[in-house]
């Protein structure tokens, strides 16, 4: 009986403890796209240093890895950028945000010049 209440308690904890599965906080209000749903990725860049996430809203990036951005923030001075590692409809990508400063613009897509409100699930962490 004590385990089994013990075990509960633990498995509770790890729960309760962890991101996924919750709404973090917002980074942004809005964000400028390509397009209303911020599908079609917007540039190509080449991480100029490692970035190591600090919660599940990030993905990491090493240097010399090339990111694909989906769409730039706003309302921070642009601090934020949300892209992937790999082009979006390839199954295995990782779709995050990250900080604009570690990444160098290498190939203009397509001009950023929709304005998008951001939702709860642009934040959320599964």
């Amino acid at each position: 009986m004590t385990s089994r209440l013990c075990l509960s308690v633990c498995c509770w904890l790890l729960v309760w403890t962890s991101e996924a599965g919750r709404q973090m906080p917002k980074l942004s209000d809005r964000k400028l796209c390509a397009d209303s749903d911020c599908s079609y990725p917007i540039l190509m860049a080449r991480a100029v240093q490692d970035f190591y996430p600090g919660d599940c809203r990030f993905i990491p990036i090493r240097q010399g890895e090339l990111v694909y951005v989906y769409a730039m923030l706003k309302d921070r001075g642009n601090l934020f950028w949300a892209g992937s590692d790999s082009y979006y409809g390839q199954q295995e990508a990782r779709i995050g945000h990250f900080p604009s400063s570690v990444v160098e613009e290498t190939h203009l897509l397509m001009e950023a010049n929709t304005e998008v409100r951001t939702t709860k699930w642009d934040f959320y962490c599964n």
